[in-house]
């Protein structure tokens, strides 16, 4: 939504303020010892001889507890750093990376996994792709003192090896949940674990579910709740990790979550310009937006904003008769390049929320809503390179990765839909002076006129969800923060699983907003694909226009999703409720709500 970028963006601006580097006290020495984990992300060739990267890198403390930090190392020979994040960084080959105050203090045995950096690299020779294995810097030093214990990418050893000796693994036993449990979808899985450590302590013991950690605890007795889990069968185990990193994993499990019939979401898939379930029934998309994954991560408000998402939370959903909720993310925050939370922890809280509304026959629609690459053109929301604003195009360096990760989780449910990218714009980058060029960019990416960064095309993106196998129905936006269509079918991205539909979004301050410009452009697309108006709204608190749009998709078969589920009061429009429970907000959540329930998906 065009119409939200500047409130989003002034409060990113606010919360990356109050999260900036402050001036430094002196470091306390650690007075023993440290590993640091220096774990490659992602890399990239520009030519043949050079390219870029980014990586984290985890500090464990092996000595006594410090509040301040300063770590040196040598970058491997070739490579440079450029950028850095949740440090103060100096040098481009000899580092130095100062603690940025919040994230200062590290307790024996802890690791501050929060630091990363970007950097280019070269080569002498030609190659077709970045160096493998990636080479590792030297000489890491933890205020001053050597870090014996340094690992590399991929992965830290079992166990780490210090000037004391071998440390030796833990011990954990997993007593809860047993083998060939059963549960109820949606489930509340209690874990529950023993550990020790004869050499040491136990810093904490990890839930898995494959190799996805669902929760940690770091005191005995052990345990952790996972709630809302849908129908499936689970392979879950624990994890323990003593003071100095090293690690012991039961042996999995396997657990079974059954559904109740006719209450899991169903699995959808492109039949002409509909779509329809396994049966081949008509179904429509048909609910919310649930906002906050996109901006509260990088705006210090956790993962939710407000509230974390629950079952009492859906069942309100489900009172006004939603069976579609599109979930808006932000892919630094996936990826673990920015953000707090990010990583594993964030992308653990979207399968959840994912799997809870499959769960209560509501159909997901994940969505890369802000994204990374530095845009100062024309509507440029912030100047940050940094996920912390709606920027007009995906980035080719991070977004094919987003969605190969994207894809991989959710392939084989095809309950969840994906929703490429919110709101292209490439046409007011280019100043609306090349239509066809905008959407060739949209279709295409690389270099487009008025960006910085290079661009990843949709058709990039659709390859780069069909190469995990996963064949969830696509929606693929327009231009013009996708109100536009007019040229969508002639440059639809090929998809070999055909289950592509166009994403329309439509609010009243809009270009097309009568019912002639429906017929005209949308009505031309729908008569093809399948159309999903992936948000719908207006600023004016009232109802008047959604109920315009929402006669003229009912009757043309289009389904729409209102703009938000979220309590942040109806001033500035496009809010529906007060509060989690769902009380409509007047008049516009009271409009939405009592046409939602005269319909049937």
């Amino acid at each position: 939504m065009n119409h939200r970028k500047a409130l989003l963006a002034s409060l990113a601006a606010g919360a990356l303020v109050v999260a900036g580097f402050a001036a430094m006290s002196p470091a306390s020495a650690a007075t023993t010892g440290c590993s640091v984990t220096y774990q490659n992300l992602n890399a990239w060739q520009s030519t043949p001889t050079s390219g870029g990267f980014t990586t984290t890198v985890a500090i464990t403390n092996l000595g006594d507890p410090i509040s301040h930090w300063t770590l040196t190392f040598t970058m491997p020979t070739g490579h440079t750093r450029t950028s850095g994040w949740n440090a103060t960084f100096t040098g481009t080959t000899s580092v130095t990376a100062t603690d940025a105050g919040w994230n200062g203090s590290i307790g024996t045995g802890q690791t501050n996994a929060s630091v990363g950096l970007q950097g280019d690299w070269t080569r002498t020779t030609s190659g077709t792709t970045p160096p493998n294995p990636f080479p590792q810097p030297t000489n890491f030093a933890l205020n001053g003192v050597a870090c014996t214990g340094s690992t590399g990418s991929p992965s830290p050893s079992p166990s780490t090896s210090t000037s004391s000796g071998t440390n030796q693994s833990p011990t954990v036993s997993l007593t809860s949940p047993t083998a060939g449990q059963t549960f109820t979808a949606p489930a509340t899985v209690n874990f529950a674990a023993t550990a020790s450590d004869a050499d040491g302590s136990v810093a904490r013991v990890d839930f898995l579910n494959g190799s996805t950690v669902v929760g940690s605890d770091t005191t005995s007795p052990y345990a952790y709740t996972w709630t809302g889990v849908a129908a499936g069968t689970y392979s879950v185990s624990a994890r323990a990790v003593d003071n100095l990193g090293a690690t012991k994993t039961t042996t999995p499990i396997s657990i079974t979550v059954t559904g109740t019939s006719g209450t899991a979401a169903p699995a959808l898939h492109v039949s002409g310009n509909k779509i329809v379930t396994a049966s081949g029934a008509t179904y429509r998309l048909l609910g919310v937006n649930r906002s906050s994954a996109e901006f509260a991560c990088v705006q210090g408000k956790g993962m939710w904003d407000s509230a974390q998402p629950d079952q009492a939370s859906v069942d309100a959903m489900k009172a006004w008769n939603i069976h579609a909720v599109r979930i808006p993310l932000n892919e630094d925050c996936w990826l673990g390049t920015f953000g707090t939370p990010s990583g594993s922890t964030y992308q653990t809280a979207v399968k959840a929320y994912a799997d809870l509304l499959v769960a209560n026959g509501i159909t997901p629609i994940v969505e890369m809503h802000w994204n990374h690459g530095a845009y100062t053109g024309t509507s440029s929301a912030c100047a940050d390179v940094n996920a912390t604003c709606q920027k007009p195009m995906p980035d080719a360096q991070y977004a094919p990765t987003f969605w190969t990760q994207l894809a991989t989780m959710f392939k084989g449910n095809n309950a969840v839909v994906f929703d490429l990218f919110n709101e292209p714009y490439p046409d007011a980058a280019n100043n609306w002076s090349d239509a066809a060029a905008a959407w060739k960019c949209l279709r295409d990416g690389g270099t487009c006129t008025g960006f910085s960064y290079q661009v990843a095309g949709m058709q990039t993106l659709v390859n780069a969800v069909r190469a995990t196998g996963a064949t969830n129905i696509i929606m693929v936006a327009g231009l013009t923060w996708t109100n536009d269509l007019t040229q969508w079918l002639a440059y639809k991205p090929t998809d070999p699983a055909g289950n592509i539909v166009a994403s329309w979004h439509s609010y009243n301050f809009n270009a097309c907003v009568t019912t002639s410009c429906w017929d005209s452009q949308i009505g031309t697309v729908a008569a093809q694909v399948p159309v999903v108006a992936g948000e719908i709204g207006q600023n004016t608190c009232a109802h008047d226009y959604i109920d315009q749009v929402m006669a003229w998709a009912d009757a043309h078969g289009v389904s729409y999703l209102a703009w938000t589920w979220n309590p942040w009061g109806c001033s500035s429009g496009n809010v529906l409720i007060t509060d989690y429970t769902g009380t409509p907000t007047a008049t516009f959540g009271e409009g939405f709500k009592a046409h939602l329930l005269t319909q049937n998906p």
